[in-house]
């Protein structure tokens, strides 16, 4: 792929210098370098320590990749949301995991992901995953589609500048329309799965909203501010609010809803290449649906 930008400054500086303040990071323009890439200034080829005067008009080449054997490839379908040159935002359905492991190798969206990349034959075949859920959670999942847009993303992440919201069904009834839980959250002693609230842990903000509230349930609708395991989870069960059928943090089986009940139903972020602010929603999946007809 190729990035083009003008250097408006009048202080000349290096190449190098000046494709890190546009995100390129030093692995990327290792790859430039080394795997069939190029940097030109104003037409030209030249090497990263080359001094940019004003006005000047950078074009980088990033090449492509073919990614790694160790995911491999799906035919199963993806629910796609949002897709351009840059990104793709799916919905995941619940039940599938986000990456490949020893229990889960090949029917992961990671893999789904790949299948679809082969099938469109996409030049770059790596994927780059900016968001995960967990398995039994579902709704929007992000992609990066080229290692660009990857580190670009992520350091909107590392800034907070990529909003995730959620929708929940919890165990009873809130005090508080509107509120946080603030509270640190640490591993369990004797499990590497489970985390739990406890003052040895890291800081962990959840803010959420109470949608509408049912005889023993509430629809409740949140924004992580941190992002540690089993954040949601943690913090509703703490709360004596477990989701309902998390069955792992206290919640009682539910005949609709099956796993834990919780949808990434939001999603909005800075598009760096369009320049603009993107906000993509997903809607309830089909057992949420179900559980809201029988309330």
């Amino acid at each position: 792929m190729i990035f083009k930008w003008q250097y408006e400054n009048e202080q000349l500086i290096q190449v190098k210098s000046f494709l890190k303040q546009q995100g390129i990071s030093r692995g990327l323009l290792a790859q430039v370098k080394f795997h069939g890439g190029k940097i030109e200034v104003n037409g030209h080829e030249v090497n990263a320590v080359y001094k940019l005067g004003k006005n000047d008009i950078v074009k980088v080449t990033v090449p492509d990749d073919e990614g790694t054997p160790n995911i491999l490839p799906s035919d199963l379908p993806i629910d796609i949301v949002f897709e351009d040159d840059h990104f793709l935002i799916v919905n995941k359905p619940a039940g599938v995991a986000s990456i490949p492991s020893n229990v889960h190798p090949k029917d992961t969206m990671a893999n789904r992901v790949k299948g679809y990349f082969i099938q469109k034959q996409y030049s770059n075949k790596v994927i780059h995953i900016v968001t995960r859920l967990d398995r039994d959670t579902s709704g929007l999942m992000f992609f990066a589609k080229h290692r660009y847009a990857h580190a670009l993303i992520d350091q909107a992440l590392r800034d907070k500048e990529v909003i995730k919201k959620y929708t929940a069904v919890v165990s009873g009834r809130l005090k508080q329309t509107h509120g946080y839980i603030d509270a640190p959250i640490a591993r369990t002693s004797d499990s590497i799965i489970t985390r739990r609230v406890h003052e040895s842990g890291k800081a962990a903000l959840t803010e959420y909203w109470v949608k509408k509230e049912y005889s023993d349930s509430s629809l409740v609708d949140i924004q992580l501010h941190t992002g540690r395991t089993h954040q949601i989870r943690v913090h509703f069960s703490w709360m004596g609010l477990p989701l309902i059928s998390d069955t792992l943090y206290g919640g009682k089986e539910n005949p609709w809803i099956k796993r834990q009940a919780l949808h990434c139903r939001e999603l909005t972020f800075y598009h760096p290449f369009l320049e603009e602010t993107v906000m993509i929603t997903a809607e309830y999946p089909e057992d949420f649906r179900a559980w809201k007809q029988q309330q």
